[in-house]
């Protein structure tokens, strides 16, 4: 009596354990999933501060600039290749605080975006900064970083100029109908297809942008770079323009 008693007890709450199984299974819930993640951000960079930098109380404004997939690793010479990097290293003087990270060999700049913001935002912190006049450009992998970082920061930056890079050109369409963006790309690009420049100019300028300049260079390949940045015309023109 008393085994026949627990196996109808036992039964009656595999019953219930199979119901209450099956009611998790199949009914509606709402739930909160929380986790605090901490992470160490490890970046090397190279910074250059305007000669007259320790003579005065003025702010500064600010270039980062984002070097190509080439130029990743952990030698951070590898940096002045190429860009404003280089031109520092060979003594031309700039009226910019210039930031230069080097994006780690396995890593992707247009991944890094969170990350780039918090150096910048520390740099802000640690020097005299306008933080008004904050500017940034790259080439080829560093184009691509450059779109990566207005779209998702589309204040941070007064103007971009992304070289022979690309984007999300859906995500273009409803983040950046104000900033100015001079885009440049080389018409034989055969690593980076000329296209990718134009459709994140054409996304721009669906989102209602007006100020969107690009220049195609007929004669150039991949390095559409080295013009761009001999150029005055583009620190002049990174100058003309200050977040409100």
């Amino acid at each position: 009596m008393l085994r026949t008693i627990i196996c109808i007890a036992l039964s009656f709450m595999l019953i219930a354990g199979c119901a209450a199984k099956a009611q998790v299974e199949t009914g509606r819930h709402t739930a909160v999933f929380a986790r605090t993640v901490t992470r160490e951000i490890r970046m090397k960079y190279l910074l250059y501060l305007p000669k007259d930098y320790d003579k005065t109380d003025k702010t500064w404004p600010l270039i980062l600039f984002l070097h190509g997939a080439g130029e990743r690793g952990d030698n951070i010479e590898l940096v002045k290749k190429h860009g404003p990097a280089k031109l520092v290293a060979e003594g031309k003087d700039f009226d910019f605080i210039i930031v230069s990270p080097q994006c780690p060999q396995e890593s992707w700049w247009p991944t890094m975006a969170e990350d780039l913001k918090l150096l910048v935002d520390d740099i802000a912190g640690k020097y005299p900064v306008d933080k008004s006049r904050m500017y940034i450009t790259g080439l080829s992998m560093g184009g691509y970083g450059t779109w990566s970082m207005i779209i998702k920061y589309p204040e941070m930056f007064a103007a971009a100029a992304p070289i022979c890079g690309g984007g999300d050109a859906v995500l273009a369409k409803f983040r950046l109908g104000k900033m100015p963006i001079w885009v440049f790309h080389g018409a034989k690009d055969d690593v980076v297809p000329l296209s990718k420049s134009q459709e994140m100019v054409d996304a721009a300028k669906a989102a209602g942008n007006q100020n969107v300049k690009f220049t195609v260079y007929p004669e150039a390949g991949h390095d559409s770079w080295t013009e761009t940045y001999n150029t005055p015309d583009l620190y002049q023109w990174f100058l003309k323009y200050v977040n409100k």
